[in-house]
């Protein structure tokens, strides 16, 4: 995300469950990635997990920019 993103989202969070949510969910998705990928070697089942989780991120952030740009356009509006 770009900076601009950042700052909206800061700005929207507190008062826009939807976003926090998504956001909260992408930075847990985060943790979850570090902890597996700082290991030197992955069984299989592992690789599935990290892989059903940056499936995950992917998702929520495709909504969170996505919801990210509309509110964008409707300040742009106003």
């Amino acid at each position: 995300m770009e900076k601009k993103e950042y700052e909206l989202l800061e700005k929207l969070a507190p008062t826009h469950p939807e976003l926090k949510s998504l956001w909260d969910d992408h930075i847990l998705y985060e943790k979850q990635l570090e902890k597996l990928e700082s290991k030197s070697f992955l069984t299989p089942a592992e690789k599935q997990e990290a892989s059903r989780i940056k499936k995950q991120k992917l998702e929520g952030k495709t909504k969170l920019v996505g919801l990210l740009q509309q509110y964008a356009s409707l300040e742009d509006k106003a």
